[in-house]
């Protein structure tokens, strides 16, 4: 993979913060993948006291906050801890979906290798859903997570039986031009690739209040690879 330039990434900054709009396929901190670098090392490189206020999956992009100093990541730390902070997700999913603030109250419990289940003997999880847009077969969600538990948004998505496209680990298939066109001939000794090849899953947006007590709303627009999959799907609607 190559590395992005850390300031190509920042879509907000100030004396005490950094957002960026994290690409797909970089994680947030250390990765186990062997010479592979992260946010926070290339931030570093940027600001050498750059410190990660959350993080987001590996294969999921958008709006990532980071501080600048000590006082700003307590300040931010703490609005995280008491659910302050606006965080807005959107998702392409499976299937043709009619929610309007549906509220998806299921408990998760990190499993072994990386996944996660629903159980009641789990943490207390709560995510809102919305309908964007709809298309055939398909439908872009808005996601509003209450609580942040690991791969909350993927998991009650799939229980709702509309898994995020690409999301194999939780149900969701690739997308293939061949599921939108009906006459679709692939050349011959050619291999079809998926629209995306990771969960469509991006951080739109992220709103919290800085030091001064002002409130910021950052958007993060969609990567190219997002933006394809939501062309594709309205052209073949």
């Amino acid at each position: 993979m190559k590395y992005p330039v850390f300031k190509d990434l920042i879509i907000f900054e100030n004396e005490d913060y950094i957002i960026i709009n994290k690409p797909p396929f970089l994680a947030t901190l250390e990765d186990r993948a062997l010479n592979s670098t992260n946010v926070l090392r290339l931030a570093r490189q940027y600001n050498p006291d750059a410190q990660a206020c959350h993080r987001l999956d590996k294969e999921t992009s958008g709006a990532l906050a980071l501080a600048k100093n000590n006082e700003a990541y307590r300040h931010l730390s703490m609005q995280f801890e008491h659910r302050e902070v606006t965080k807005l997700y959107h998702a392409v999913v499976w299937g043709a979906q009619d929610y309007e603030g549906l509220l998806v109250d299921r408990a998760i419990q990190p499993g072994l290798k990386g996944t996660a289940k629903l159980t009641r003997s789990g943490k207390p999880a709560q995510t809102y859903f919305k309908t964007l847009e709809k298309y055939s077969r398909h439908t872009l969600v808005a996601c509003k997570p209450v609580t942040g538990r690991m791969h909350q948004i993927r998991l009650h998505l799939a229980y709702l039986n509309a898994p995020i496209v690409s999301d194999t680990l939780y149900g969701g298939e690739h997308l293939y031009l061949s599921n939108l066109k009906k006459n679709f001939n692939l050349s011959k000794d050619s291999e079809e690739q998926p629209f995306i090849k990771r969960f469509a899953l991006h951080s739109f947006q992220l709103g919290f209040t800085n030091l001064q007590g002002e409130p910021l709303l950052i958007e993060a627009p969609y990567p190219k690879d997002f933006q394809v999959l939501i062309k594709m799907l309205r052209q073949h609607k």
